[in-house]
């Protein structure tokens, strides 16, 4: 999944980035403690600044800034590159205390649901191989569409349309969740994201088929 494999670089290097900045900051702070109390004389300078230090040090970390601004952008961008061909679109909703999916682009607009209580979890398929935008919106409070095995994120604002795209480039079955603290039932907020292969995508669109593990709506 490409989302996940951005998601993973970045977070990486951003975390060796990091590390390495707060060792470095430990290692001189640690020989600055050790010279201090091994008693050895401090030569006071007369000068009031040092500019050429001070220089070095504000230009070292607006490097590092610059690098990992312009590299993470970039690799958003790898990430959301432009689709080829109009992406599938899929309206979501998200309500106290479920999530409804609509499907604009099928023979009915058709659309699936559920009350998040215990079987009746409802679940969002897409097709692989192929780009599917999703527009997310709420229909009372804030919520937060959020399917950790895939990294995906982003929140549902009432009045309001987020847009994202993922393409999934192998079938199976994530489990999302509510990410936004939405009242009492937000802990059972869950949906399922199932990826199929274009042609059984096609006939469940058509065909909606019994078993699909969706509710019709």
């Amino acid at each position: 999944m490409r989302q996940r494999h951005v998601f993973g670089i970045v977070f990486a290097l951003e975390s060796i980035v990091a590390c390495f900045v707060f060792l470095v900051v430990c290692g001189l702070l640690a020989w600055v403690l050790v010279r201090r109390r091994a008693g050895w004389p401090a030569a006071v300078s007369e000068r009031p600044e040092r500019p050429r230090p001070e220089a070095f040090c504000a230009g070292a970390l607006a490097a590092f800034a610059v690098f990992l601004v312009a590299w993470t952008a970039w690799q958003n961008h790898q990430e959301h590159h432009a689709a080829a061909a109009k992406p599938l679109r899929v309206d979501v909703t998200g309500f106290q205390w479920c999530w409804t999916f609509r499907y604009p682009q099928s023979p009915e607009h058709r659309g699936v649901s559920g009350t998040c209580r215990g079987e009746n979890t409802p679940t969002l398929v897409v097709p692989t191989g192929r780009t599917v935008q999703l527009r997310l919106t709420s229909r009372d409070v804030i919520h937060s569409l959020w399917v950790p095995g895939l990294r995906y994120k982003m929140d549902a604002f009432p009045h309001h349309v987020n847009t994202f795209t993922l393409t999934l480039d192998r079938k199976g079955r994530w489990r999302g969740r509510c990410a936004e603290f939405c009242g009492q039932r937000h802990y059972a907020m869950d949906f399922w994201i199932k990826a199929v292969s274009p042609e059984e995508y096609d006939r469940w669109l058509h065909g909606h088929p019994a078993g699909a593990g969706t509710e019709a709506v």
